[in-house]
């Protein structure tokens, strides 16, 4: 796989910020009479990747979008806060892997997350040194696939390739039209793949050999 850089999703790919981001939102939810039933972990990373709109939908259907909207943004507010202070869980040699994979490529995240949230991710980690640019729905308002897109043209990609962990992840790629990477390990499942990971640091192997697992 001839590929110039590398564009990674955030939630479910490079790290598991559920813990922090569920203390977060529990401060906010237990202190609103309007929320019916308390979120739990596997709500919560069934979310990790919607955009926030989708995500108030999904958790507060009996609220009016004024009143999801709301409460996401207290809620949105409360985890960047706490993420700059605790962090969440990075997957295995992270730090390493992306080092070496610096070296010889450009490396990238597109998430469907609020502002302030990769930042909080490259700050409490200190892995901004190894990131070139990113971009977010919070930020741009568009879709996943659209926001590789400004990626590509903002950064002059060629031949990037971009790796998550769910179906929307997949369709970003297609609609992208560059080759996916499946990090099965996250929190999703898809229905095709170019290429599939089952850790973090297969994505060393993803860059020096086609004779990956493919369909």
């Amino acid at each position: 796989m001839d590929i110039d850089s590398i564009i990674f999703d955030l939630d479910g790919t490079l790290w598991d910020s559920t813990d922090t981001v569920l203390k977060a939102w529990d401060m906010v939810c237990q202190n609103n009479k309007e929320i019916r039933s308390p979120i739990t972990r596997e709500v919560m990373q069934s979310i990790m990747g919607l955009q926030v709109k989708q995500i108030g939908a999904k958790l507060f259907p009996y609220l009016e979008e004024a009143g999801q909207t709301k409460i996401l943004q207290l809620c949105c507010e409360e985890e960047r806060k706490l993420l700059l202070k605790e962090g969440g869980m990075l997957y295995k040699d992270l730090e390493s892997i992306l080092q070496m994979l610096s070296k010889s490529y450009s490396l990238f995240i597109v998430s469907n997350c609020q502002c302030g949230y990769i930042e909080a991710f490259l700050e409490y980690h200190e892995l901004g040194k190894y990131f070139e640019d990113f971009e977010c729905a919070g930020n741009s308002s568009l879709v996943k696939g659209e926001n590789i897109k400004v990626i590509m043209k903002r950064n002059n990609l060629e031949h990037p390739v971009y790796v998550g962990d769910t179906q929307g992840d997949c369709d970003a790629a297609k609609l992208a039209n560059i080759p996916f990477v499946f990090a099965s390990y996250g929190f999703g499942e898809v229905d095709a793949y170019d290429y599939i990971i089952e850790e973090i640091s297969d994505i060393v192997k993803c860059t020096q050999t086609t004779n990956l697992d493919s369909k």
